[in-house]
């Protein structure tokens, strides 16, 4: 990762800025990773994802451009865009105040003599944004013309309701 950073980053930048920028990075994610756990990971994922979404989101709405030549309503717009990203923005809060939340938690129950697993909320967020991103790119090859197995997408809205029910479970004992 670290030299693969050090090429993006050599543009003609002197080597000790791009060592520097290198540490600080590489510090940056380490301390990340640690503080986070397997959430870091996650959110990594969830990145890639919301990023392979919007892409094949744009591609999609080519594709129904050059379907339906003579309707406006069908091809990308970058107000349309410019919604989605606003929208990942958002699922990025949403996952901010669930770590907000876990570390609250985690704080209270030290502070009251017992211990919670850290980083339950905000992994339960996470994963089930990531388990939208993937129903919306599926969705996104289906408008391209792909074939996308029906069992797929069901197996995705499952596990995504799943997560749904046992988060109404959890809140119903609260």
């Amino acid at each position: 990762f670290v030299s693969v950073l050090y090429q993006w980053v050599d543009c003609g930048m002197n080597r000790s800025t791009c060592m520097s920028i290198q540490v600080c990075v590489t510090g940056l994610v380490a301390y990340l990773s640690q503080k986070l756990g397997v959430t870091f990971y996650l959110l990594g994922i969830l990145l890639c994802l919301m990023v392979i979404d919007y892409l094949s989101g744009m591609a999609a709405s080519a594709v129904e451009a050059l379907d339906h030549p003579d309707d406006k309503s069908y091809g990308w717009s970058s107000k349309k865009g410019a919604k989605g990203i606003a929208k990942k923005v958002a699922y990025l809060f949403v996952i901010a105040v669930g770590m907000v939340i876990d570390y609250v938690i985690i704080q209270t129950s030290g502070v009251l003599g017992f211990n919670l697993p850290n980083t339950m909320l905000s992994l339960l967020v996470t994963v089930w944004y990531m388990l939208n991103e993937a129903l919306s790119i599926t969705e996104n090859a289906g408008r391209m013309g792909a074939p996308v197995p029906e069992w797929l997408m069901k197996y995705i809205a499952a596990l995504k309701n799943k997560i749904d029910s046992s988060r109404e479970n959890v809140s119903s004992e609260t």
